[in-house]
């Protein structure tokens, strides 16, 4: 079964709103066992709009359309749907005591536009919004499904949990989906499919090897389809495990999980702390470490000291230290490590100091030059890393990278 997922908003064109219902109907397609072949993105244009639907119709089974079905003049799926179908609009009675329902709870006036939202083509079998005004809209045509739902995400969401993603189920006799997610850090994209060539060689026609890179780290995807779901599992884990075996030391997580939530998790286990001192990074660390669910267990807080006077005030960096070395280098960020150990009393600390861009480089220190530090109370590591010249990806790198390093110094404790 393939599925295309179609946008309709000149909102998202222009980059004003960003596409959230794709990614996540794709994912839960996926979980049913339904290939997304293609995500198309529309203007608010009935031409646009038919000739995607045309096409779409020619290379998938499943179309799943988003947006264009508010009360305003901009929005003419419905219409396009007509004209696509050489149908008609009726009222549909349930969707009108709905819409009146609505209004009428939140005590809020409704105009005669607003009684329109309850207009659905005549061919269609008309999926109810308890969470909005818009009916979603089921076609059956030319042994094909189509499926139109409004774009603001929790309606789409509502309609797909509650009617959409089970029908879908019960029609089709799908095959399984499995996935298994391999995290790894510290080895680029090349190295390390070189590493696992022979593994990825010998892997079956039913099992799909993906890498997908990130700044400082990649996700191994191992993806297999078929029949007998145990079966699936058993071969997946069978290749997951070749893998992490040759490449064990970059391995950060056997999940889809990122590396400061692996971090976090270990820490925890072992009733273990974390500080940060930041720099360059300006709290960055700190932020992914807390946008992480749960992540007072184990961290307690850091400091940014962007300035040498905070450094010497907040983290204990020696003034003669700064004066001797400056702030980007390997004994000023040591100095940092190990004031946030003392200073916020943990059992590991990571720090930073550099220079991220776009200026503010010197001949012996250019921008992209970045000193890491990782400590515990008993060792302390530093490193030097030569990164480019663009701000924000200085600023990533650093932080994927002292966690990586992190990483490293918890497993050897």
């Amino acid at each position: 079964m393939l599925a295309e997922i179609i946008t309709i908003g000149d909102e998202i064109l222009i980059g004003q709103v960003v596409d959230t219902n794709s990614a996540w109907m794709g994912e839960k397609l996926n979980e049913i066992g339904i290939s997304v072949k293609q995500i198309t993105s529309i203007s608010d244009n009935k031409h646009a709009i038919i000739q995607g639907l045309t096409e779409a119709c020619a290379h998938a089974d499943i179309i799943l359309i988003t947006g264009g079905l508010g009360p305003t003049k901009d929005d003419i799926t419905k219409h396009s749907l007509c004209d696509f179908f050489g149908s008609k609009l009726r009222v549909d009675e349930a969707a009108l005591e709905n819409v009146k329902g609505l209004f009428k709870r939140f005590n809020r006036p409704m105009l005669e536009v607003n009684l329109k939202q309850a207009e659905v083509p005549d061919n269609c079998s008309v999926i109810q919004n308890q969470n909005g005004t818009a009916p979603g809209m089921w076609f059956d045509y030319n042994n094909k499904i189509i499926v139109s739902m409004p774009g603001v995400p929790f309606e789409m969401i509502g309609m797909m949990e509650s009617y959409v993603l089970p029908q879908l189920k019960e029609r089709f006799n799908i095959n399984n989906i499995i996935h298994k997610t391999i995290i790894t850090a510290g080895i680029g994209e090349s190295f390390l499919a070189k590493e696992i060539e022979e593994i990825e060689d010998n892997l079956p026609s039913n099992i799909k090897l993906a890498y997908l890179p990130k700044l400082g780290q990649v996700r191994l995807r191992l993806s297999a389809t078929g029949t007998n779901k145990e079966q699936l599992n058993n071969e997946v884990n069978h290749f997951a495990k070749q893998i992490i075996e040759k490449v064990n030391e970059h391995v950060i997580a056997v999940d889809d999980i990122s590396i400061q939530e692996a971090i976090l998790k270990t820490l925890s286990e072992n009733n273990k702390t974390l500080s940060t001192a930041e720099s360059c990074t300006g709290g960055y660390i700190a932020h992914l470490i807390t946008s992480i669910p749960g992540s007072s267990k184990a961290f307690m807080g850091g400091a940014v000291t962007y300035s040498n006077e905070l450094k010497q005030q907040m983290v204990g960096v020696k003034a003669e230290t700064l004066e001797n070395h400056g702030a980007v280098s390997e004994e000023t960020v040591k100095e940092m490590a190990i004031g946030a150990l003392k200073t916020y009393n943990t059992d590991y600390s990571i720090a930073c100091s550099g220079i991220a861009g776009p200026d503010g480089g010197t001949p012996e220190k250019p921008v992209g030059t970045v000193w890491v530090a990782v400590a515990s109370k008993n060792d302390v590591i530093a490193k030097k890393f030569l990164f480019g010249n663009k701000r924000i990806q200085n600023i990533e790198r650093t932080a994927i990278n002292g966690l990586y390093m992190l990483w490293k110094l918890i497993k050897t404790q």
